[in-house]
């Protein structure tokens, strides 16, 4: 299946996991991929396996924090550009912190969501014009259930979450008629570095709240590529009448 063919995509987070999944599927399906992500280090493997896979030829990479306004207005033109446009922007770059709310300082909180709802509305800003120029734009916003259900110790990762997708429905809405849309995807629990990395937790949680995100039916922990499949579905024709809404990617767990 080759939904992708002549279409130009830009996926942040592209170094690792659920972003590194979205990269390999839409190439798999034809596209023009450019991948970032914060280091370089992450990206050299996606590049190692889109080679892998006899897709390299069309995936070119750039590292961006996205956090950094300076950086984003310099780097995703550039990065459009080198492709010749833009049809399909997904913003997968994410980060995750633990601790108890009332011992969040407002740097945690500021750093949260700076890359998470600022740092893609920061890119989703600089990629807009030429979204909008493509006649068939789509912005997917990697969201999580952590916006809709209660994620404790997760305060600025929870909210940074609910204001993507309020920015997503937004999108949706404001730029309708020029043939944009806009879909959240929101993953619960994935096997990604970014999951493991909340074993670090704080040493006087209840492990009993956490159990209850966990998923109605199939394993503990999907796989990066159950999400890849959703966005390749919303991001592609197939979708082209979903927008301004959430697809839960999390094995029921929000039920």
């Amino acid at each position: 299946m080759k939904r992708f063919e002549q279409r130009r995509v830009l996926v942040t987070g592209a170094g690792s996991g659920i972003g590194r999944a979205i990269v390999l599927r839409l190439l798999a399906e034809g596209a023009t991929v450019v991948g970032m992500s914060r280091t370089g280090d992450g990206l050299t493997k996606t590049e190692q396996l889109a080679l892998d896979q006899g897709d390299g030829d069309r995936l070119t990479v750039a590292v961006l924090d996205i956090s950094d306004e300076a950086a984003v207005a310099h780097t995703v033109p550039a990065a459009i550009a080198g492709i010749g446009g833009l049809d399909v922007l997904v913003n997968a770059a994410g980060i995750v912190r633990m601790s108890h709310t009332h011992e969040t300082g407002t740097e945690l909180w500021n750093t949260v969501l700076g890359t998470n709802l600022t740092g893609s509305f920061l890119v989703t800003r600089t990629a807009l014009p030429a979204l909008l120029d493509s006649g068939r734009g789509v912005v997917v916003n990697i969201s999580s259930n952590a916006a809709s259900y209660a994620a404790p110790y997760r305060a600025a990762y929870a909210a940074s979450k609910g204001g993507l997708e309020a920015l997503t429905r937004v999108l949706a809405l404001e730029y309708s008629k020029r043939n944009l849309r806009a879909v959240c995807v929101s993953p619960g629990g994935i096997e990604t570095a970014m999951t493991y990395s909340l074993l670090d937790v704080p040493p006087d949680i209840d492990p009993g709240l956490l159990s209850k995100m966990a998923p109605a039916i199939g394993p503990l922990l999907g796989a990066p590529e159950m999400v890849a499949g959703v966005v390749a579905m919303v991001a592609s024709d197939d979708g082209e009448f979903i927008t301004g809404t959430t697809i839960h990617v999390d094995g029921g767990a929000h039920i």
